[in-house]
C-alpha cells in the first residue's frame, strides 16, 4: 500500500478540503516580468514570493483556501516541501497582483525540506487540497543534524525549545543538556520579567527544560497563566552533575538577587 499525502496532512490536523498544495519552480524572472526565486532564495524570499499570486481568477482561485501546504521543485516529478502558511485574506490587488497576509505555521514543521512527493501533474504548479492528498509519499529524508552552539550562546523560544527536545535533529543538545545541572533564565517577552529556576540533585537541566516543552509553566506557580509562547529560554551557569546542592542553591539566590526577580520579576521566594 503507497503511502499517500492525506494521512500526513490530516495527522497535522490539516483538512485537505481546507488547503491547496502550491509546487514553486526555480525561475528567476517569469515571462511577465515578475521576479522568481532559485535554489540559493532565502526563507524571506520565497514567503514573499508565496505571497503575491495573479489576479486572474483562471490562474488563481478567486477565494483560495486558509491553509497553504508550500513545496519547491525537487526534479520533474518530485516537489519538497518547504512550509504551510495560514492565509489570512488578500491585503493588495493591483489588477495584475493579489498580495496576501501569509503567516508560517507549526504544522508539519518538523518535515521541512525533508518530506518528498510525487508529483504527477509537472505543468502544474497548484493542486487543491484533495486532488494533492492522493499524491505519494517519495521520501522522507533524514533531518540534517544541527551542532549544539554552547551553553553561553543558548537562547530558545518556546517553539525552539519543544523542537529541541522532540526531533532528531537536535539530539546533540539532548545530550549536552542532559549532562548538566544548574541556574536557567525565563524571560516573559512580553513584559520583561524574568524568572530564575534550577535543575539540580537527579534532575538535569534538559529534564527540567522538558517540562517547559510539555506544559509551558514547568509546575512553577509563577508562570501558570501566562502564555509560554512569550517565553525565551537562557542558561545563567551550568554545573556538573555532581556538584552539592547547597553550591548550586547559592547561585540560584546569588542571580534572584542581582536580577531583582522576587521584587520585580516571577520568582516569589
Amino acid at each position: 500500500m503507497t503511502l499517500t499525502l492525506e494521512p500526513i496532512l490530516r495527522s497535522a490536523g490539516i483538512d485537505p478540503a481546507d488547503a491547496q498544495v502550491i509546487r514553486h519552480a526555480y525561475v528567476r524572472e517569469h515571462e511577465d516580468g515578475q521576479r522568481g526565486i532559485h535554489a540559493d532564495s532565502t526563507h524571506d524570499e520565497i514567503m514573499q514570493y508565496t505571497r503575491g499570486q495573479s489576479a486572474n481568477p483562471k490562474v488563481f482561485p478567486a477565494v483560495p483556501p486558509r491553509i497553504w501546504a508550500v513545496f519547491v521543485r525537487d526534479g520533474g516529478d518530485r516537489a519538497r516541501l518547504w512550509s504551510v502558511v495560514e492565509n489570512r485574506g488578500e491585503v493588495r490587488n493591483d489588477g495584475l497582483l493579489r498580495t496576501f497576509d501569509l503567516v508560517e505555521t507549526d504544522q508539519l514543521a518538523d518535515l521541512r525540506n525533508r518530506l518528498v512527493i510525487g508529483w504527477r501533474s509537472p505543468r502544474a504548479w497548484r493542486l487543491n487540497g484533495p486532488t494533492a492528498a492522493q499524491y505519494p509519499v517519495m521520501e522522507i529524508v533524514d533531518a540534517q543534524p544541527i551542532p549544539f552552539p554552547g551553553f553561553n550562546r543558548l537562547v530558545l523560544d518556546h517553539a525552539q525549545l519543544q523542537a529541541v527536545m522532540r526531533e532528531h535533529r537536535y539530539s546533540a543538545w539532548r545530550t549536552a543538556l542532559s549532562s548538566v545541572v544548574g541556574i536557567y533564565l525565563i524571560t516573559d517577552t512580553s513584559s520583561g520579567r524574568h524568572y530564575v529556576g534550577k535543575a539540580d540533585g537527579a534532575e538535569s537541566i534538559r529534564q527540567r527544560w522538558n517540562t517547559y516543552a510539555t506544559n509551558g509553566h514547568g509546575g512553577n506557580v509563577e508562570l501558570r497563566g501566562l502564555a509560554a509562547t512569550n517565553f525565551r529560554f537562557s542558561l545563567l551557569r551550568v554545573f556538573d552533575p555532581a556538584t552539592p546542592v547547597r553550591e548550586i542553591d547559592a547561585a540560584e539566590s546569588h542571580f534572584k538577587v542581582a536580577l531583582d526577580t522576587r521584587v520585580h520579576g516571577l520568582n516569589r521566594n
